[in-house]
């Protein structure tokens, strides 16, 4: 009855089919507005960056308003090198001339300070890792810190600390030597060393001192050790040792 009076007075239920319809009609329309802009963007038809900010896509978006957003957001989350900044706003499309700009106003208003992150990452890394300096200043170079700025970290490095971190490495690590031969000892105990950037000579004797320790009269036999020091590393590591 109700569909008749609904005939009579010219009105007509929707279809089901066309319920749908325009469901389906609403969500394509919503992906053609803010939802696709971002699949433009993913698509690689617009630079990454220019999908952080609503103008982009009528090519208004400030390059370097977004490379503020971008170095801000990276810095407030780690201290960050003006090269690694600066790969970073590459990999996102930041054209270089606004790139630039920014990351040289940021080092002038010491947002930027790379003589301060060595410093920090010397003091950090040695402490809970144990690295000597040769392996923090590669890691510094890898993060595109200058050589100036190397060579003033690691001078703050004192080589009596370093000795001693050492030290306390091949203590930590005896223990779980104790059943292998001494000179597979040795190989291991040195090579823990190595690989925190000390030189094989100084790691050498290190080793060999708290091997002498552990025997407990103080000698280990040179004969029970099968290891050669490199000439130039254990004359870095006679350096060392005059040093400290």
């Amino acid at each position: 009855m109700a569909g008749r009076r609904n005939r009579r007075d010219g009105t007509r239920s929707a279809p089901r089919g066309g319920l749908a319809g325009a469901s389906q009609s609403a969500a394509a329309g919503s992906d053609s507005g803010v939802g696709g802009g971002r699949l433009g963007a993913q698509s690689g038809d617009a630079p990454e960056w220019s999908d952080s900010t609503g103008s982009a896509a009528d090519g208004e978006a400030d390059p370097e308003a977004i490379a503020r957003q971008i170095c801000l957001r990276l810095l407030t989350a780690a201290p960050r090198t003006r090269a690694q900044l600066a790969t970073a706003l590459s990999r996102r499309g930041v054209p270089q001339d606004a790139a630039e700009a920014v990351l040289a106003r940021f080092t002038e208003v010491r947002l930027i300070d790379d003589a301060m992150f060595a410093r920090a990452w010397v003091d950090s890394r040695h402490h809970s890792r144990g690295l000597a300096g040769r392996a923090l200043g590669a890691e510094l170079r890898q993060r595109g810190v200058g050589q100036d700025d190397i060579r003033a970290a690691l001078s703050e490095l004192d080589p009596d600390r370093e000795l001693a971190t050492a030290r306390e490495l091949i203590e930590r690590r005896l223990a779980g030597t104790a059943g292998m031969a001494t000179p597979a000892r040795m190989r291991r105990l040195v090579g823990v060393l190595a690989r925190k950037g000390y030189s094989a000579g100084l790691a050498y004797r290190i080793v060999r001192e708290a091997l002498e320790g552990e025997a407990g009269d103080g000698h280990v036999p040179f004969h029970d050790l099968d290891f050669e020091v490199p000439e130039a590393d254990a004359a870095d590591g006679e350096e060392e040792a005059a040093e400290t």
